[in-house]
């Protein structure tokens, strides 16, 4: 159970209101007005919790589970025992996110502390929480409850819409922001850019002279950098979710709904299309476009363009298809080599 000096829940929800928030569906002859007090795991579950069941793997604690009621795809809902409410729906992981957000309620309480900075010419909207610490720059524009923890900085002119977080000691600059968007602790945005003239004379630094534009509904994870753009701008699109210690260089263009795992590089004025995952420790290089729903697998270095659906791993990055076929024959040939050498010998 989630511990209540940590985590501020909803006390009860119906099961009518559990179906409208999952978007699931049950069985006839259900008492919607039963109430549910909480999520849980299988095996932790009782009468008054909902859990969920979406991979067949957890199908021996779904058989056992005491839970009130679980959130099952159509082909695991046979495994729930008698008496367990089913809710039906098409992608159980996602009705259990939305249940979870539903229980455990974000909380802004609309205080701004004493010890905060706000600059007389700030705007902030009805709502916001602004915590010890916090430093709010001149002519800032913040939407509707925005929550700025502890020792964040938003610096001159920044503007974020509703619903934005900003964590501890993170710092936001030259940014333009959505709804929604959540910038975790530590990282930084707005900086400038890795922009130099190399010459006989060493480096020459180039002005960084764009922004961050930043859609709706993005998560930025902690200690993450995105540079803002050197001319033109940096911009991450609506729905994109980036993992703990990336590095997004400026111009970079991340398209809608795509996923950056912990620690990967973008270089450079790269594109990504939507929907693109790329995996852990991935670097890719500058001035590259990435095709929509391309997956890049972990630590695969990507040197040039790829096509649109690209599944690629290694480096240089090959087809995934091919590089498992290259790691069986290399592997193959180890054997091979080992056994000539036991034979000469």
């Amino acid at each position: 159970m989630a511990d209540s000096r940590f985590f501020h829940k909803k006390e009860v929800l119906t099961l009518a209101e559990i179906v409208e928030i999952t978007g699931t569906k049950v069985e006839d002859g259900v008492d919607f007005s039963k109430t549910f007090s909480n999520v849980q795991g299988l095996a932790e579950a009782t009468q008054e919790d909902v859990s969920w069941l979406f991979i067949s793997a957890m199908e021996k604690a779904a058989s056992i589970t005491k839970a009130g009621a679980c959130i099952v795809t159509e082909n695991l809902k046979s495994f729930l025992p008698e008496g367990c409410i089913a809710l039906i729906s098409k992608d159980a992981h996602k009705s259990y996110g939305l249940l979870s957000q539903a229980f455990y309620p974000r909380q802004v309480n609309g205080i701004v502390h004493p010890k905060a900075f706000v600059d007389e010419t700030a705007v902030l909207g009805e709502g916001c929480q602004i915590d010890a610490g916090a430093f709010i720059g001149k002519n800032v524009k913040l939407g509707k409850r925005c929550h700025i923890y502890p020792n964040a900085v938003l610096l001159d002119s920044v503007e974020m819409g509703d619903d934005c977080t900003v964590g501890s000691n993170a710092t936001v600059s030259f940014c333009l922001a959505g709804n929604k968007v959540y910038i975790y602790q530590g990282t930084q945005v707005g900086q400038d850019g890795f922009g130099f003239a190399m010459n006989a004379n060493g480096p020459t630094k180039v002005m960084q002279l764009g922004r961050v534009l930043i859609g709706n509904d993005v998560e930025i994870g902690s200690n993450t950098t995105v540079d803002r753009g050197a001319m033109g701008d940096t911009v991450i699109g609506n729905g994109v979710r980036i993992d703990n210690l990336c590095q997004i260089a400026h111009n970079v263009k991340i398209g809608d709904n795509s996923v950056i795992v912990a620690q990967v590089g973008i270089a450079g004025s790269t594109e990504l299309g939507q929907f693109v995952v790329v995996a852990g420790q991935a670097g890719l290089a500058g001035h590259i476009k990435i095709g929509s729903g391309s997956q890049i697998g972990a630590q695969s270095g990507i040197l040039g363009d790829i096509p649109a659906g690209s599944k690629l791993m290694g480096t240089p990055a090959m087809d995934q298809r091919d590089y498992f076929k290259l790691q069986v024959l290399l592997r193959k040939m180890l054997k091979d080599r080992v056994k000539r050498n036991k034979t000469n010998d």
